[in-house]
């Protein structure tokens, strides 16, 4: 069973190199656990999805431009996450102001590459099918 997503919850990018935490604002007006519930809208970077410490993609200009600097050598560089398009597929069984709720088991893709998904969901009591 797949879990809602709240507030907190704690994400890891494909690229990064540590984990974020997933913030969620209350305008949803739906709690999880006591703590604000997600839908697949809440994807905008450094509101909902804060960096993931530094990006290791060579995808990424600015580690395209540290690596440069270091004559090849791959060169992370800060991560600022850069998401365009919802999580997918999101729980549409459950909706909240009219949009898919978000679990656990989606994931949403960053512009250099990376895919970002939720390592623990921010609560643990409510699933959905």
């Amino acid at each position: 069973m797949a879990q809602l997503v709240s507030n907190g919850a704690t994400l890891q990018c494909s690229f990064g190199t540590g984990p974020s935490t997933m913030a969620v604002l209350p305008a949803n007006m739906v709690n999880a656990s006591n703590l604000p519930a997600a839908t697949i809208m809440d994807f905008k970077p450094m509101m909902n999805i804060m960096p993931f410490i530094m990006c290791t993609t060579p995808s990424n200009p600015a580690v395209a431009a540290a690596t440069s600097a270091a004559m090849g050598v791959l060169t992370p560089a800060p991560c600022i996450p850069l998401t365009t398009s919802p999580w997918m597929p999101g729980s549409p069984q459950v909706m909240i102001k009219n949009q898919p709720s978000l679990n656990n088991t989606s994931k949403c893709m960053c512009t250099w590459g990376g895919v970002i998904s939720v390592v623990q969901p921010g609560q643990v009591t409510v699933t959905v099918p």
